[in-house]
């Protein structure tokens, strides 16, 4: 893996965009969880309209609008994510860019790391993909490389754990 250079005035890494795309699997994960959110109320107010006639009409109502934002949500928001989605990492950082519609690049320095963990959440399992989270000293957060393949996950924790524990300073 290169290492990006240094920037020439503070001798810091720097930002750039990570090489590496997600599992294409993540595309059918993120679906997943976005038919998990909308098709029950589109489920609910259709029962509802047919089983409430005085209401029939709100209850098409919501409907319809549940359908206009669900719809596109779903058949967009998983290949947009999946276009998006980049991770890589270096001998001197983590670098991850993330988002649909508020989009995030961030670096995090391995002096820096505290702790790096897996999830693999229910659905990630029936995909066979796992996140890598990385916890750093950092007011923004944790850095989150969500849908890689498990093994790759495992493989990115290893590495990581590796490099952090050989890498001088207290991560704070």
């Amino acid at each position: 893996m290169a290492t990006p250079p240094p920037n020439p005035h503070t001798g810091e890494l720097r930002l750039r965009p990570p090489r590496h795309r997600v599992e294409r699997r993540a595309i059918g994960w993120w679906t997943t969880q976005a038919l998990l959110l909308v098709v029950p109320p589109l489920v609910a107010l259709a029962v509802l309209a047919v089983l409430l006639p005085s209401a029939r009409f709100w209850l098409l109502l919501g409907l319809a609008a549940v359908a206009v934002a669900g719809i596109p949500y779903v058949l967009v928001m998983p290949q947009w994510r999946y276009r998006v989605h980049r991770w890589e990492t270096t001998e001197d950082a983590v670098y991850t860019a993330a988002g649909w519609l508020r989009q995030e690049w961030r670096v995090a320095p391995m002096s820096r790391i505290q702790t790096v963990d897996t999830v693999r959440g229910p659905l990630q399992q029936l995909f066979n993909l796992a996140s890598v989270t990385v916890t750093t000293a950092s007011a923004a957060g944790p850095l989150t490389i969500a849908g890689l393949d498990r093994e790759v996950a495992v493989a990115v924790v290893e590495q990581l754990t590796a490099v952090t524990q050989a890498t001088p300073g207290d991560a704070t």
